[in-house]
This record gives C-alpha cells, structure tokens and sequence, in this order.
C-alpha cells in the first residue's frame, strides 16, 4: 500500500496500520489501552523527533536539569532523526511500543491525531503554570492541524523562511541585502561565476524541495490564503509564475548537482562553497555560525511581492511535545512537559536551534536581541500586515502529497522535463481531492 493510501486508511478508520514493519524496531513504554496517570515518579520514554548532532545534546542538557529538579523521574532519551519520525510513530501505534512524552510537529500531527494516540492537552494546560504562556497563534496553529480543536501537543517552537546570504560575499561585490526580490534575484546573478564555481544561490532539488518552493511561490506571488473555497491556490497563474522565475535559478545560478539537493547536503554546499544564498528556516543559522562564523553570515526573511506591500508566509510546521494516551505515567510525562515548555528551557532550546520559543517569557530573553535573523524572523511573525499561508497539515494526506509524490516531479521540473504549470496542476488535484475526502469523512461537505 502507499504512503497516501495508508494516510487515508488512518484518518477513515481511525486505526493504526503500519504495513511491512515490526514493533521491535521501536523503544517501548508500555502498549494498549488508554494508560494511567501513575504516581508522578519512575522512568518516562521521550522520542526527540530531530535526533541528531545539532539537537541531541540539546536534549540531554534538558533532561539533565529536569532530573535534578524531579529526583523522582529517570527520562530514557530516544533521538529519531527528523526524516524517520512519522514511520516510527506509526510503526509503533500499529503494533504496540510508543513513549510516553515524544516531540510532535504540526506537519505530521493530522496523522497521529487520527489514530488516536495522543492525549488531549487542553485541561491539562488550564491548570498549569504555562496557562496563558504560550504564544496564542502557535496554539492555535497546533489545533488547526488536528482532526479537532484539541490540543495534541505543547508548542515549543515555530520557524519562518530566510534567505541566508554571505556577508563578506555581498561586501566583496558591493550588493545590499536581499530585502526586496529585485535584490534576490540581482544578487544570485552577479555572484555566480561557473568558470571559477561561484554561485549566487543553491536550491534544494531533493528531500524537502517542495516545502521550499511553496514558501518562494507564495513570497513572491503574494497570494495570501492557500484555499480559494475548496480549491487550492496551489496553481494560482501568480505562484506558477513565481516557480516559473525560482526554478530558472538552476543551472544559471546554482550548481547543477543542486538537483539532489537534501538539507544536509544544501548547507554543507553553502558554508562550504563560494555559493552566495540559500533559503531554509531560522534552524540551519548555528550551522551556518559553526562554520563561517558570525561575521560572514546573516539572514532575512522572504522578501514581500512588492516593496510596502504585506508579507506572505507560508506556515512553517510549528514544533511541540505531545503526551501519548499509551503512557502508563502520564503525570511524570506531563511533568516533563511542561519543565521543557517553561520559561528557562524553551528559551534554552530554541536559543540554540535559532528558533522562535513558543513562551511568552522566553520570547523577550535577551539573546534574541543578539541573534539578528531570529529577532527580525519574530518581528515579521508578529507583524500584522504579514499574512501567513497555512498550509493544510490537517490533511492526511499532506505529507506524502508534498513529500514522496511532489518531490520527484520537482526534480523533473528542474530538468526541464516538466513545466512549473503542469507542476501546480498536479499538486492541486491530488490537494483538492484530499481536501473533498477530508470534508466528506469530517461531515463538512
């Protein structure tokens, strides 16, 4: 079965399937029925859903402060990197093996909230000492992505797309900051020397890609809303013309192996190279920092259609802690919840992620004041004038539509072998038919 037709098998039947995979390649804390609250002590379960170098020692600081202050509760730290953590979460809810606390992002929390794994946060927030500290948008981002209006997760961060650009590059070639699209595009061109391998951007043509195109598409269109009644914006003329212009930066502009371009390998190219911009979110920027250093890099959010005019940004997933309803602890994971949602911690973690913190006490710490590209990625965000595209996590199928079935036809649109409007179609038709099932199942239609 595929990715999409098992995503419209969870959310129809609301069961847990996973086809081809074993609980055994999952930690386990305990499976089947709805938990129990335990007595607040003993040892929780918490997948991190971004394993890996940069955000695993994160982690084990966090749960490290969360021990001394909880002598009670042992945490078992299991890091799943970013690209595995959907298939893990439902490999283990088909055949028992959950944790009990484990990191949730908006771009996949339709699917488990379908399956009916996580547990409600909403009375438990009420009477928390993180009532009323949590951004209100990034709550109510959380509970648009579910099948309710619930609370599935704690947010903890949200991101929004920047243009990273070399400082000393720019100075070099006398350019200003790519604040407007002129500028982008200008930028990209004078900086690109194949000859001597310079060049003014690298763009992701692999994992990922599409969720790129989207925020360049929307940007640069100024299309402001993602659905025009059922009917996705996806193919608006506006944003395949703005793909038709982000695409034409391959090979003139980028390197040709930009083509397979994942994350890992976009930034290794970027802080590695001659190349003059990337675009990813506010994560990448301590990567950047480790290896050019401070002075050599810095970062603006995606430009308005037009100068004066209002921003538009397509919703980056925003990320957060859910509890699992297999817990059979769920007062000590909720406990640790809301030690890694409070004030000290989130501004912790997101200091070193480059993130926006979801706390409200976090949000005015003073080291955002000194991370320029976050402060301004946050004053953006909280511009009334920027609208914000949101993207239908809500959908099932989102994921797979955006990931394993777009991501080819990109790279064959890079190539040539495609046009940036049969592009569109195709990704508005495989939308507007999970948008149709998703109202018929839901009762909206």
């Amino acid at each position: 079965m595929s990715a999409p037709l098992r995503s419209r098998a969870l959310a129809a039947a609301a069961t847990a399937l996973c086809l081809g995979l074993t609980a055994s390649a999952c930690a386990s804390s305990g499976s089947g029925g709805s938990g129990t609250e335990g007595n607040g002590k003993g040892t929780i379960t918490f997948w991190d859903n971004n394993g890996g170098p940069d955000r695993t020692p994160v982690w084990k600081k966090i749960i490290a402060d969360f021990e001394a202050a909880n002598p009670g509760i042992k945490v078992e730290y299991v890091g799943i990197p970013t690209k595995d953590v959907q298939q893990k979460y439902d490999t283990a809810a088909a055949g028992g093996g959950l944790p009990d606390v484990g990191g949730v992002g908006t771009a996949y929390l339709a699917d488990l909230a379908a399956q009916g794994v996580l547990e409600p946060l909403d009375d438990r927030l009420a009477t928390s000492s993180l009532n009323g500290k949590i951004i209100k948008s990034f709550e109510d981002i959380v509970r648009s992505s579910g099948t309710s209006d619930k609370l599935f997760a704690v947010p903890t961060s949200a991101n929004l797309g920047t243009i990273w650009y070399r400082t000393d590059l720019f100075q070099a070639a006398g350019l200003q900051p790519p604040t407007t699209w002129d500028a982008f595009y200008a930028a990209a061109q004078k900086l690109t020397d194949p000859a001597h391998n310079h060049f003014g951007f690298t763009i992701r043509g692999g994992a990922g890609s599409v969720a790129q195109a989207l925020e360049m598409m929307y940007a640069q269109s100024g299309v402001d809303t993602f659905w025009n009644g059922d009917t996705t914006t996806v193919n608006d003329p506006r944003n395949v013309a703005a793909l038709e212009k982000y695409v034409g930066l391959y090979k003139k502009a980028t390197p040709s192996a930009d083509v397979n371009n994942d994350y890992t390998k976009m930034v290794a190219q970027f802080d590695n190279g001659d190349i003059g911009m990337m675009q990813h979110n506010l994560g990448s920027y301590q990567n950047h920092i480790d290896t050019l250093g401070k002075d050599k890099i810095d970062g603006v959010p995606l430009p308005s259609s037009a100068p004066g005019s209002p921003r538009t940004a397509v919703s980056n997933p925003v990320d957060g802690i859910g509890l699992f309803k297999t817990s059979k602890n769920k007062e000590a994971a909720w406990k640790f919840i809301e030690f890694a949602a409070s004030h000290t911690e989130n501004s912790y973690w997101n200091e070193k992620a480059g993130s926006i913190p979801a706390n409200t006490d976090a949000a005015t710490d003073s080291w955002i004041k000194d991370s320029k590209p976050t402060q301004v990625a946050q004053q953006a965000m909280n511009d009334p004038n920027t609208k914000i595209v949101q993207l239908p996590y809500y959908l099932p199928e989102w994921n797979s539509a955006s990931k394993a079935e777009m991501e080819p036809v990109f790279q064959k649109l890079l190539l040539g072998q495609v046009s940036a409007k049969d592009f569109c179609d195709q990704f508005a038709e495989k939308l507007n038919k999970a948008q149709a099932d998703w109202k018929q199942r839901n009762g909206k239609g």
